[in-house]
């Protein structure tokens, strides 16, 4: 169960921003995230510890429906190359000093732990079902999926982490995250469905149709009744449930979620769903290219703090938007007030 935020401290934290030596607000975004980051840590002087990146790898049963540019095999090969330290998720962690999990939660692909060292083996199966034709995974292995995640998150959170970064791997996980999308927020499903990894015209109409075609399906299981779970468990990747899963269990312990593109912020959606109290302690890394994620950022009354036409996935923009975070989080706890420098405060 998590626990909202307290509330009863921001008046103090405002008053603490509004008497730094800086003219009221004039620091913008950087007050409202100092102020969320207090809130969640409960604390006047926030601070950000050891610094955590989670990414999940799994596969999809829907991309041999031909609903992703990429081929399956980039999953695995992409999970090898992190250990390589080649990823675009191993240069932003080294350069923001991140600590970084790749694990296997259902991969295609049978990795060798001696040749590859760096993946944590947590494989649920070789990828999920195909959706198009019946639930994508079992409540059982859901439950585990979402296990997993909270596992990943309770080993960093001992290490003395309290800033959390989620990404992932896994061809075709778009489509996923464009139906949790259309059945949470009630947008109309083609204004969910986007070119993903690259789809030209046609590939999208081709996606939508098998998403269509889907969710008929599931709506005719369920006769529009399904709760949070079913809907997870229908179509999500084990990659993404386990990102549910951890994002739960690090506001449990009250982490800061910084929560990257499209596919992260649908699985905080979904988190969301399942307790709402999780939003308290999520902030939004950067708005990407795919088709709908600036509309569900909107949908959700959440501000981004990048927009770099980013759409590389794996929780890279999470990661870019970490030192604003630290600035916000360094203004609060460094900068002067008025009456300490002897400074006219004039408002």
């Amino acid at each position: 169960m998590i626990t909202p935020t307290d509330k009863t401290l921001a008046p103090l934290l405002q008053e603490k921003i509004d008497n730094l030596n800086k003219p009221k607000g004039s620091l913008g975004r950087l007050e409202t995230l100092a102020l969320q980051v207090g809130l969640i840590q409960n604390s006047l002087s926030p601070q950000l510890l050891h610094p955590c990146h989670i990414l999940f790898g799994a596969d999809h049963g829907i991309e041999r429906e031909g609903v992703s540019a990429s081929p399956r095999e980039v999953t695995w090969q992409q999970m090898i190359n992190y250990g390589r330290g080649g990823g675009g998720v191993n240069m932003f962690c080294r350069q923001h000093g991140f600590s970084l999990r790749v694990v296997d939660v259902g991969v295609d692909y049978d990795f060798d732990l001696e040749m590859q060292p760096h993946i944590i083996p947590r494989k649920l199966g070789r990828g999920t079902d195909n959706f198009r034709y019946g639930p994508a995974m079992t409540m059982e292995t859901y439950q585990k999926a979402l296990a997993v995640g909270a596992e990943q998150v309770d080993l960093c959170f001992a290490e003395g982490c309290n800033v959390l970064s989620l990404g992932e791997m896994g061809i075709a996980n778009t489509s996923p995250s464009s139906l949790l999308m259309h059945l949470f927020l009630d947008i109309p499903l083609r204004d969910c469905v986007g070119a993903g990894s690259g789809l030209n015209a046609n590939g999208i109409l081709h996606k939508y149709e098998v998403l269509k075609e889907s969710l008929e399906r599931y709506n005719q299981l369920y006769a529009g009744k399904g709760d949070a779970s079913s809907v997870l468990s229908y179509f999500a990747g084990f990659e993404m449930v386990a990102a549910v899963g951890a994002m739960l269990r690090a506001a449990e312990h009250g982490m800061v979620v910084l929560v990257d593109g499209f596919i992260m912020t649908a699985c905080m959606l979904a988190a969301s769903r399942l307790d709402a109290n999780v939003l308290d302690y999520a902030i939004f890394g950067h708005q990407g290219d795919e088709g709908g994620h600036k509309l569900m950022l909107q949908k959700m009354n959440v501000e981004p703090i990048l927009h770099l036409g980013l759409r590389l996935g794996e929780g890279t923009g999470a990661i870019c938007a970490y030192p604003i975070l630290q600035s916000a989080v360094n203004m609060i706890n460094e900068m002067d007030n008025f009456a300490h420098a002897n400074i006219t405060k004039y408002f």
